[in-house]
């Protein structure tokens, strides 16, 4: 019987069993395939510059090593200015803690008060809380080899990918019979030029947002303004979910370090917020970080929810760009193309089916 012959509840059932499978596979190697799909997709964004390089004579071992030193010099000047402000936000922390403290107390007396919510239960929820925190990041940076990953591994994966890349790509083309060639060289370079697009686009992006984030802040008065908007704009990588959290930390800190004269300032602040996350979701975002694949907000949603589940932050970042890769596969491939206009934010004007009968005749059959 051939394999399209099969019923559908066969089909899909093998096919709901072998993504179990790879999504437990996933979960059992995350600590070897996180450090290796970033470095995909960090080589992918650094091979024009090697290209460039190589336009110099530069050897090809050399070039890709000054790509890499190109890479670590930015993230190590990103670091640097970020630890500055850290180092000056350290020496004010035993006062937020003490001022901290004394409003958990009061906030704590007022829920007890209110919902009758017992202060023991309130700390068991807090603990709660804390630890499924914890344990989201512990899937990233909780273990040896981990940390290992980033310093050492990340460099040396990216300098083979981008070293043995014309053997991955023969690999690619050689692996699919040669009648779909084209298309595979048209997966390849559609997926290219969307991970190049989306993670440039990400980085202005995120220099734009942590700019008027700071200026906004500091316009406003509140401590640490710099540090806090560089946070919340790494944090609005995360689609839809970062931005909740990138807000409610210059509120936290204003009402912590205020002087108790009510909340104007904490309006204000989510209320320049509001203005930045519309400039950033309507300017931004649309010119700036789009690229040729388009995902729509639905299925963004689910799969950064998905992806936290998975490889905890680094499947939120690893989500996006993932996903979109698998769209442009599925455009390329007709059976698949259905379940490539699913994931892209076109929408319809009309549906090809009719639900419902649009007039009574229509209900009974009359013709």
């Amino acid at each position: 019987m051939a394999i399209k012959d099969y019923p559908f509840y066969l089909k899909s059932t093998i096919i709901l069993f072998g993504l179990i499978l790879l999504m437990y596979v996933f979960a059992v190697l995350a600590d070897i395939l996180v450090p290796l799909a970033f470095a995909a997709f960090l080589a992918i964004l650094l091979n024009p510059l090697v290209n460039r390089f190589e336009k110099f004579k530069i050897p090809k071992v050399f070039a890709i090593l000054l790509a890499i030193l190109v890479l670590a010099i930015g993230v190590a000047a990103v670091f640097y200015f970020l630890s500055s402000q850290i180092i000056q936000f350290g020496d004010s922390l035993p006062m937020f803690k003490q001022k901290f403290a004394v409003m958990t107390a009061d906030f704590k007396n007022w829920v007890q008060a209110t919902f009758g919510l017992a202060k023991a239960k309130q700390d068991q929820m807090i603990n709660d809380a804390m630890s499924n925190s914890q344990a989201m990041v512990s899937k990233t940076l909780g273990t040896v080899l981990g940390v290992f990953a980033i310093v050492f591994i990340l460099p040396v994966y990216i300098f083979l990918l981008l070293l043995y890349k014309t053997l991955i790509l023969n690999f690619f083309y050689e692996v699919f019979s040669e009648e779909n060639s084209k298309q595979v060289g048209e997966v390849l370079k559609e997926t290219k030029t969307a991970i190049q697009s989306y993670i440039v686009g990400l980085l202005i992006e995120m220099i734009i947002v942590a700019a008027m984030n700071s200026v906004a802040l500091v316009a406003l008065g509140v401590k640490y303004g710099i540090l806090i908007g560089c946070i919340g704009a790494i944090l609005n990588l995360i689609p839809y979910l970062g931005g909740i959290i990138a807000i409610a930390l210059p509120v936290l800190m204003a009402t912590v370090t205020g002087d108790g004269d009510g909340y104007t300032t904490q309006l204000l602040v989510i209320g320049a917020y509001a203005v930045i996350q519309f400039i950033d979701n309507n300017i931004l975002v649309p010119r700036i970080v789009s690229s040729k694949v388009q995902i729509n907000a639905l299925i963004s949603i689910v799969i950064v929810l998905l992806g936290n589940a998975l490889w905890g932050i680094s499947g939120m970042f690893l989500s996006i760009p993932f996903i979109a890769v698998l769209k442009i596969i599925f455009d390329h491939i007709p059976t698949l193309k259905p379940w490539g206009k699913l994931l892209g934010d076109t929408i319809p004007t009309k549906h090809k089916g009719q639900l419902w009968p649009k007039t009574r005749k229509e209900a009974v059959g009359v013709k």
